[in-house]
């Protein structure tokens, strides 16, 4: 008998700088400036910056109201 492996793929809730730079069609320096300037919410788990994709969302839609 065997026992099936029921592996699920989770969906991320946070990626990292360079991830986040490739969602938005930034540089990674640019998502870091975005970061300091509180314009981007990130949270420091360890030595790792995250950034979560509410986050992101968020941030895109500050700017869709801001250009309107």
């Amino acid at each position: 008998m065997t026992i099936a492996n029921h592996s699920r793929t989770v969906a991320p809730k946070s990626v990292r700088p360079a991830e986040a730079a490739a969602l938005l069609g930034v540089c990674r320096d640019t998502v870091y400036v975005l970061m300091r300037s509180g314009r981007l919410r990130s949270i420091k788990a360890g030595r790792a910056r995250l950034i979560p994709l509410a986050a992101i969302d968020e941030f895109l839609s500050a700017d869709e109201e801001f250009a309107a």
